[in-house]
């Protein structure tokens, strides 16, 4: 069964695609702040750096890690997560209201955004293409089984899968379900089975046994 959770969106930015004309524009606005001297590309390829790889996945990593480690800490992210979040630092624009959502043996959990591309940077980091582009967008509500089939993910047909629908005002990041055979790992080796795409929903964590691949 599909669950759908759906809210009035409440988005502050535009609900289509960027058209190509205005990404066009983007890139030749940098271009003319780069040779005006204005913005150091080096700067700006290190910022995008940190948002892709340094602040996000690694944060939400983090914290699914912590929550497997300790029942306590999983327990108060699930009743009030933006507090639990918040006591490991990670707080910041595009992640003040956050809702977690745990994978069960009888659940799991698929973010999307329908109508552009809502996304818990401050854990996540920036969200993927795949992520914005309206092929996803309409076939995770449509055909989620479909979706997680092509990430390489077979949900069984008695589990029910839920997706929810971020918006401007909450976004979601899903609590993936530890593997078996990670008894007394450290959270620092419990964060190698964590990836992105498990706490958006398309895939489950790393079996240990593919742990560090890419």
């Amino acid at each position: 069964m599909s669950h759908h959770d759906h809210h009035d969106h409440d988005h502050d930015h535009d609900h289509t695609e960027p058209p190509s004309d205005i990404e066009l524009r983007v890139k030749a606005l940098e271009s003319l702040l780069v040779e005006k001297g204005l913005v150091d590309p080096e700067a700006l390829d290190a910022l995008i750096d940190l948002y892709e790889d340094k602040i996000g996945p690694s944060n939400g990593k983090h914290v699914v890690a912590h929550a497997w480690a300790d029942e306590e800490f999983k327990q108060w992210l699930l009743d009030d997560p933006n507090a639990a979040i918040a006591s490991m630092g990670y707080v910041g624009s595009q992640g003040e209201q956050v809702r977690v959502v745990e994978n069960t043996d009888d659940v799991h959990n698929l973010v999307v955004c329908t109508l552009c591309s809502c996304y818990p940077w401050p854990l996540l980091g920036l969200p993927p293409v795949w992520y914005k582009s309206a092929p996803y967008r309409a076939q995770a509500v449509a055909d989620p089984r479909g979706v997680m089939r092509q990430f390489g993910s077979e949900i069984p047909q008695e589990k029910e899968v839920r997706v929810w629908d971020s918006t401007s005002e909450m976004r979601y990041l899903v609590l993936p379900q530890r593997p078996a055979g990670t008894e007394g790992w450290s959270e620092e080796q419990l964060m190698d089975l964590v990836t992105r795409n498990s706490m958006v929903g398309v895939e489950e964590a790393r079996v240990p046994a593919t742990a560090g691949a890419a």
